[in-house]
């Protein structure tokens, strides 16, 4: 059978270009999924992209987020059947197979009713911003400062709040700050223009925050926000540092060894989870995206500032490129595989 898929030519150069579909079951735990919609990263497959991630090969298929209907499954799968329509982490084509086991592609999460196919899509980026509020010892009434307002920091104040925390964010683009408003946020903090301790120190009345969740992936900002941090607090590294940055680190590991600071540093990647739930596991990646789905068709986790740009994948080239140069109107980018 002949398919479509997205294939990264050389660096920034993506093709739609037709290709023989798979669709023979090999193991009886491997599902076939048509796609519908899928996600662009503006993390990762920017990474991609620019030949930043070893993992990931040149020529080479990108994808992130998949939401697409089963066709077919073996004979071990119960957790899906066929005509479900589910999440997984699929590549950008018409069809994806994934074996349900496997550890870092085999989440396989059915969708609930209500929640709309193509918003489902922000399903994969949610649940990584899930994993720092899972690793966090938030609680009912503290104070929770998340660096960085990308989509994927946004959605993490937002889960903070739904913990109970009073949060607050910052960014230095304005717009970013105007869009975590429409998402609920009211503590925010543009740290080009202010002095971002003092503010955080006004904002709390001088408790500082409990928890520091960075959402930039940039060394610096942790180093600059890790004042703002109280006593026994902790910094949650939510987003992956990839810039280098030359500084004293002397000054920075003070903070988790001298009073009256005392914090706790984390990693948050998201496989930190295990990827599907067992016995000895409360939180698990396929469990987080239950959750993330339910929030989302409730109105609890309010997604539609984020969702920018629905496209054919006839437009990759323009919505990599968006992503990359025009941060401020290519937010969030769905690819529509409907007709194909």
């Amino acid at each position: 059978m002949r398919g479509k898929q997205l294939l990264v030519k050389d660096k920034w150069h993506v093709e739609l270009q037709d290709v023989e579909v798979d669709l023979q079951i090999i193991k009886d735990t491997e599902v076939i999924v048509r796609n519908h919609f899928t996600h662009v990263s503006a993390g990762t497959e920017m990474a991609c992209l620019s030949g930043l991630e070893s993992w990931f090969p040149i020529p080479g298929v990108p994808g992130y987020t998949s939401i697409g209907e089963v066709i077919a499954i073996g004979d071990a799968v119960d957790k899906v059947k066929t005509g479900d329509v589910i999440f997984t982490y699929g590549t950008h084509s018409t069809h994806f197979k994934l074996d349900t086991q496997e550890r870092f592609h085999g989440v396989c999460v059915p969708i609930p009713s209500g929640l709309p196919e193509d918003f489902a899509a922000f399903t994969h980026i949610a649940g990584i911003a899930f994993t720092s509020i899972r690793l966090a010892n938030i609680e009912l009434g503290d104070y929770v400062l998340v660096t960085g307002q990308g989509a994927i920091g946004n959605i993490a104040a937002q889960l903070a709040q739904l913990q109970g925390a009073e949060v607050i964010v910052t960014d230095v683009d304005n717009a970013r700050l105007e869009l975590s408003k429409k998402c609920g946020i009211k503590n925010r903090i543009n740290s080009a223009e202010v002095n971002l301790t003092q503010k955080v120190e006004k904002i709390t009345g001088g408790k500082m925050v409990n928890t520091l969740i960075d959402a930039s992936g940039m060394t610096a900002v942790v180093a600059e926000a890790a004042d703002s941090v109280g006593l026994n607090g902790e910094i949650i590294l939510l987003g992956s540092p990839r810039a280098p940055f030359r500084s004293d680190v002397t000054e920075f590991i003070r903070h988790f060894h001298y009073l009256p600071f005392n914090h706790q540093m984390k990693g948050a990647l998201e496989f930190t989870l295990p990827t599907h739930p067992n016995d000895f596991n409360k939180h698990s990646i396929e469990r987080n995206a239950e959750i993330i789905m339910k929030l989302m068709a409730d109105g609890r986790l309010n997604i539609s500032p984020l969702y920018s740009h629905k496209l054919l994948p006839e437009k990759a080239q323009e919505a990599y490129e968006g992503l990359r140069d025009k941060k401020n109107e290519y937010i969030g980018v769905v690819f529509d595989w409907t007709n194909y």
